[in-house]
């Protein structure tokens, strides 16, 4: 072994703990880079597995009924590989012992055996036997939320009759990977599953025999997916379509996405400020390793050894600690992104996990680290390196003290010795005390960055369901009916107070732009749903005009008092320009509103609703739902209290997970910057802190000077750290912005209170290590050190 070598070994051991400070805090960079990209990674992977073997459609569209022959003009169109055609239906089930209501969609499969698309995982039992009238596969998630197995049997309401149905198989389809009921924006597995039927029952049962009300597309490869839109839309549009749409647009695929690009945001940020807090450790480090080893590099160099040689024997002590930091790290966030992609199973019902470390992960990771290490470093590398002999012969020259600033504004008599002394220190070197107040400020705000999403969403359900949505239930009718459908709801026993609604599935044209969604007619001065503002207040519709949540208005480029083309999806399909009369506050979908009147003039076809929202006796509750259930005319019902409570311990599960990681991350950050500043200052300040002992100075004074500087860079930080979390806040909440919602920037008082604790008791910790070195310092041994 090289001289050179042994010497780069010794010097590891004797800064072991300093090293391993610095190492854990590359080592949390490192995983959580490759936490975030590996589960991104596998993530994706088994999606396209799931998509490719079970042969995922590119374009759906659901219409009101079409004639089985339109199958061949479907066919004819170009760029279309393969078209399926079937039966869709929402239905209300009827599970025993569980008094909520719950609904679900009904899936046609074809009677010859699986479907061309779209084709279903078994995870237990067998397909639907041919000609049966009474099997249905069901989903996973909600066979899992009632514990249903193969053999169990299930009501439900098939066109207003109760069936009695008999669960054969448990399945998993890649159109359902994410199972979210339509105009939900909770999942809610125990309240809303996905089943499948034979063609053959559900067509008798709906009266589509020889007809279909669903239509599923396979594209070829290359084609532009929005022109072969456009073509089935001229063919469908007859047939009381809603527009066809590709798979970038069908919910599940949506939201996995929309989780895909999160996960890259995450990789992105995290890693970042650890590497950056990690560059700073390391230049502090070597520049004071440097210092105390001046006399050695003068001596190396008397023997022979060159500028190059030093250089890159200081180069390879930082490779080595980022080799140790690195390796950690991806061991690390291989387990944590195994563990994360289990927790995603819970919610994106994939068959398996195909987890995928690719190597350009972990190389990339190694290279980031070991870059922003010798960005960090190479100043005082180069120092040492070019540093004459003669000149490094000679001591360091002693530190200038003079008064601080505010010693000069008058308040010397009010700081004792000690004080002003840690003051001066301070102030002697501004840019070394800013670089630990920053690190240590970037931990503070990852723990916030961690709390913020539990408080976001927190404070979007107080606004959708405490400001907007203040129903106890709401209930959707099979067809828009005549209001008097509202005083048969309030009447019966239960229901104290009503309001209806309308609802219209729409398309919106501002130039070049369009957009799909829907409309909402709401009653003027609604109780129990409200329009608000920007600033959160009641924003009443106007009687015309269209209200547009603000990002859609973003979206199409509209401003209040532009003209919006509106194209209705129903009904007549009415094609109006309505004036936009405003703009309002959502955080949850994307739609348009109307007063119901103007609604109701715009569609041409009376005053009709499609449900109402209700308050309801809690007393009374379990009977109302039963009463609801059995009517025919109402498609489904939607209780608020139990989609927040099944919404909350959800969420509340995946966020602690979440911060839980975080807070463990950002700790190391703290827990580095402040034992590292605190070991550095101790090997600086040896000789003067021994000294004043020999004056007379008490341990407990000393260590007053030396953790006392740490204490006042420890809560200057914590205000930085409150303002860096918030614009770390801010920057991932513009970048999270999607159709499906809007995090609001919310952080509430007890997590910058928690924060500001895991800073503070990293800081108490590591002043407890210091403080132990403190008191075995060795007097002679110092005193006894070359001037």
């Amino acid at each position: 072994m090289k001289v050179l070598d042994k010497k780069l070994l010794r010097d590891l051991w004797a800064m072991k703990s300093q090293a391993l400070a610095i190492a854990l805090v590359i080592t949390s960079g490192v995983a959580t880079y490759v936490m975030s990209l590996s589960t991104m990674d596998s993530l994706k992977l088994t999606q396209k597995s799931f998509y490719q073997d079970h042969n995922f459609a590119d374009v759906f569209a659901s219409l009101k009924r079409a004639p089985e022959s339109l199958r061949r003009r479907l066919e004819q169109v170009p760029d279309i590989e393969q078209v399926e055609t079937r039966v869709v239906a929402e239905v209300k089930l009827d599970v025993e012992g569980y008094a909520n209501p719950v609904t679900g969609r009904l899936v046609s499969l074809p009677d010859s055996g699986e479907p061309i698309m779209n084709r279903l995982y078994l995870r237990q039992g067998r397909l639907i036997n041919p000609g049966s009238d009474d099997e249905v596969v069901v989903g996973e998630a909600f066979a899992q939320a009632h514990r249903f197995k193969p053999g169990d049997r299930l009501g439900a309401v098939i066109n207003g009759r109760l069936r009695n149905l008999t669960l054969v198989g448990i399945a998993l389809s890649p159109e359902y990977i994410f199972q979210i009921k339509p105009a939900s924006i909770f999942p809610d597995f125990e309240r809303y599953g996905v089943l499948w039927m034979s063609r053959t029952a559900m067509a008798a049962a709906y009266n589509m025999e020889g007809a279909f009300n669903d239509v599923t597309f396979k594209v070829a490869a290359g084609a532009k997916v929005e022109d072969v839109l456009d073509r089935l839309d001229l063919l469908l549009d007859p047939y009381g379509s809603q527009g066809a749409y590709g798979r970038h647009d069908q919910m599940s695929h949506r939201y996995l996405s929309e989780e895909f690009r999160q996960l890259a945001q995450m990789a992105f940020i995290f890693p970042v400020i650890f590497m950056g807090v990690a560059a700073f450790l390391l230049n502090v480090v070597i520049s004071r390793l440097v210092n105390t080893q001046r006399e050695q590099a003068a001596a190396l160099k008397a023997f022979g050894y060159g500028n190059l040689d030093i250089g890159w024997h200081y180069l390879k002590l930082v490779l080595a600690i980022v080799i140790i930091g690195a390796a950690g790290g991806i061991a690390a966030g291989v387990w944590l992104g195994q563990g994360l992609g289990r927790m995603y199973m819970e919610f994106y019902r994939f068959p398996f996990l195909l987890y995928h470390l690719q190597p350009r992960v972990p190389a990339v990771a190694v290279l980031a680290s070991a870059a922003a290490a010798i960005l960090g470093t190479i100043y005082s590398v180069r120092r040492a390196a070019l540093l004459p002999p003669a000149v490094a012969m000679r001591p360091e020259p002693p530190a200038r003290y003079r008064e601080t600033s505010i010693e000069r504004l008058g308040f010397k008599r009010y700081l004792a010795q000690p004080t002003r002394m840690i003051m001066r220190n301070i102030e002697r070197k501004p840019l070394k005390a800013l670089l630990s107040v920053v690190g240590i400020a970037f931990a503070c705000a990852i723990i916030i960055t961690g709390g913020f999403f539990e408080d976001a969403v927190d404070y979007i359900i107080y606004v959708q369901f405490n400001l907007t949505q203040r129903e106890d239930l709401s209930v959707t009718l099979v067809e828009p009916a005549a209001r008097k459908a509202l005083y048969e709801l309030t009447s019966l026993p239960g229901v104290e107070y009503g309001e209806v609604f309308r609802s219209v599935p729409a398309r919106f044209r501002f130039g070049h732009r369009r957009f799909r969604t829907s409309i909402l007619g709401v009653e003027p001065e609604s109780r129990l749903f409200r329009l608000l503002d920007m600033e959160l207040k009641p924003f009443e519709p106007p009687p015309e005009g269209i209200v547009l949540c603000e990002y859609l208005a973003r979206m199409l480029g509209v401003r209040p008092g532009d003209r919006l083309t509106v194209e209705v999806l129903e009904g007549n399909r009415p094609v109006k320009t309505v004036p936009v009369a405003g703009l309002i506050n959502q955080l949850v979908g994307v739609s348009g509103y109307m007063e119901l009147g103007a609604l109701n003039r715009l569609m041409g076809e009376g005053h009709l609703i499609s449900g109402a929202y209700l308050t309801a006796d809690h007393d009374h509750r379990n009977r109302l739902y039963r009463t609801l259930h059995e009517r025919p005319r109402v498609a489904g019902t939607e209780v608020q209290e139990e989609a927040i409570k099944n919404f909350k311990e959800t969420m509340s599960r995946q966020a602690l997970i979440f911060t839980s990681v975080i807070t463990i991350l950002a700790t190391t950050i703290a827990f580095g910057v402040v034992y590292n500043s605190a070991r550095i200052a101790l090997a600086e300040r040896s000789r003067e802190l021994a000294s004043l002992r020999v004056l007379g100075f008490t341990r407990g004074e000393i260590a007053y000077i030396l953790l006392g500087e740490l204490t006042v860079l420890t809560l200057a930080s914590i205000p930085l750290g409150f303002l860096i979390g918030r614009l770390l806040c801010l920057y991932m909440v513009t970048n999270m912005e999607n159709e499906l919602f809007r995090v609001p920037i919310v952080i509430q008082p007890a997590t910058f209170a928690f924060a500001a604790t895991v800073v503070l008791v990293s800081g108490f910790f590591s002043a407890l290590i210091v403080k132990r070195r403190l008191n075995r310092l060795d007097l002679v041994a110092v005193l006894k050190t070359k001037e």
